[in-house]
């Protein structure tokens, strides 16, 4: 019985000096780290938003609690008549701090077309997004996203977009905030069309918010893309403007991948253009629940993050 009991303890205390070593182990085990940060864009719990199920004023407690991610990008339409409602954008700014959120960027849609031919339009335009500028400072954000759209020959609307662009981000620049155009369709949508508006504006604090998934240059019947432009391509001719990217996700299959989009060639794209900035969570599928699809982005992104 005595002898049991020695060889007993003699055998504990061996494995609990071999379960002794394994932190050493592990904490030695190398951990390759992404090469760029993870937000989440607020256009992936549209459906929720839209059907009040939540609120704008809900979105940095979500982001943080449901998907832990502590970067968020709004988007304007989800709380359009606040822009300069200070009791609003403190409650705001309380909710993301109690949360530990940093805002990011916010995308402004239905301001105008900064791409307008009409110089009144465009002018109008221009100023309508100065509230956006100003908010997006109050809230601490770095950005904007705007849109390049008008109407004309691609020629016409490159030469407003430039025009209109610059009057923008002059005035942003007072403000230390990047204006910043996603490809949203149309001539947009054309890498090198929007590139070649950037190379025409030529600002510091003007650049590209490449989506790659949106790269439909016409729509079809029952919003079907009737001509699309070439993803990596034109994440290529994009990605050196970048001061955001959009990491847009509709459908993924047994292993867990983008199934429109290869992610492991376009994280490549964006690592060799030097990106190091936020990449944005945009999950716009149908086949999975918001949050589901939120998840599955994420794990994709850090999964393939450290293998490019």
């Amino acid at each position: 019985m005595t002898t049991n009991r020695r060889q007993f303890l003699k055998q504990t205390a061996g494995t609990m000096a071999g379960m002794a070593l394994l932190p050493s182990v592990f904490a030695e085990a190398p951990t390759k780290k992404l090469f760029f940060d993870i937000s989440l864009a607020e256009w992936s719990l549209h459906k929720a938003l839209f059907a009040k199920k939540i609120t704008n004023l809900d979105f940095p407690g979500i982001a943080r609690k449901d998907f832990d991610i502590s970067i968020v990008e709004y988007v304007n339409q989800f709380f359009k008549d606040k822009a300069r409602d200070k009791a609003y954008l403190n409650d705001l700014l309380t909710r993301c701090k109690d949360n530990g959120i940093t805002n990011h960027l916010i995308m402004i849609d239905g301001e105008g077309n900064l791409g307008a031919s009409d110089a009144a339009e465009r002018n109008k335009a221009v100023e309508n997004h100065h509230q956006w500028v100003e908010c997006a400072k109050y809230l601490g954000c770095k950005t904007i996203r705007v849109n390049a759209a008008g109407q004309g020959t691609a020629e016409e609307v490159a030469k407003a977009a430039v025009e209109g662009l610059s009057k923008l981000g002059e005035y942003a620049k007072t403000m230390n905030i990047n204006v910043i155009v996603e490809n949203h369709g149309g001539y947009s949508s054309n890498g090198q069309w929007l590139s070649g508006v950037m190379k025409q504006v030529s600002m510091k604090n003007v650049g590209t918010l490449p989506d790659f998934g949106n790269f439909c240059i016409k729509r079809g019947e029952n919003h079907t893309c009737a001509e699309e432009y070439d993803r990596y391509k034109g994440a290529k001719e994009l990605m050196p403007f970048a001061k955001g990217a959009s990491a847009k996700f509709y459908d993924f299959d047994g292993s867990g991948n983008c199934v429109e989009t290869d992610y492991s060639r376009i994280m490549k794209i964006v690592k060799d253009s030097g990106f190091k900035g936020i990449m944005g969570i945009e999950y716009e599928g149908s086949g999975l629940d918001e949050y589901e699809g939120i998840r599955k982005s994420k794990a994709l992104l850090e999964r393939v993050g450290p293998m490019v």
